[in-house]
């Protein structure tokens, strides 16, 4: 008898913040703190139907914030955009020291502007992400 090769499916996540002088700003670290409770519950969600789970961290220059601040505390699932998943908008406000005059990333959704990314909403664009395999 043949065993099929299985391919292991990967929920990859991509995160991305300002680091500047060691330290991210307010609104960041507390994403961060929100993915960090997300993932798991992703990876217990995902793991029986056969799909892996990863989380890549990737840190912003302040140059780099500077070109484009909305590129700060943007999370991506398989390479779209949470906003994208769960059929909300981009927005921008003023933020911190760390920020200085840019505006950073905020997210629009049922007529409220998130600055800090909840778990919740990282949990519903994971599962949005991975019904699409």
């Amino acid at each position: 008898m043949e065993r099929k090769k299985t391919t292991k499916r990967i929920l990859a996540i991509s995160w991305q913040r300002l680091i500047s002088g060691g330290d991210t700003c307010p609104r960041c670290g507390s994403t961060e703190k929100e993915i960090g409770k997300a993932v798991p519950i992703l990876k217990k969600a995902l793991s029986p139907l056969g799909i892996a789970v990863s989380l890549e961290k990737t840190k912003l220059s302040p140059d780099e914030f500077k070109k484009n601040p909305i590129q700060s505390n943007r999370i991506l699932f398989n390479g779209k955009t949470l906003e994208e998943l769960i059929q909300a908008k981009t927005g921008q406000s003023q933020c911190c020291d760390e920020c200085g005059d840019e505006e950073c990333r905020t997210i629009e959704t049922d007529g409220a502007s998130i600055e800090v990314v909840p778990a919740d909403l990282i949990v519903k664009a994971g599962l949005i992400a991975a019904s699409e395999f």
